[in-house]
């Protein structure tokens, strides 16, 4: 996905994330179609995208622990 350079994008990252920089970016939009994630390490590397009921599914998924703790 290439991000639209005139529509100015809000990346952040999980309040739980620590400071070494191991942690991804995410950019949301409520009007969005997809979301766009990326690597804190490397901002202008690439991005990946997810579709709205794809995030929304891995979301409710962590949220319910259904991955197990790292």
């Amino acid at each position: 996905m290439k991000l639209n350079a005139s529509t100015p994008v809000h990346w952040r990252k999980s309040s739980y994330s620590n400071n070494g920089g191991e942690c991804v970016e995410v950019a949301t939009d409520p009007s969005a179609t997809a979301i766009p994630v990326r690597d804190s390490k490397d901002p202008d590397g690439p991005v990946l995208t997810f579709s709205v009921d794809a995030w929304d599914s891995f979301v409710a998924g962590l949220q319910a622990d259904e991955f197990g703790s790292v």
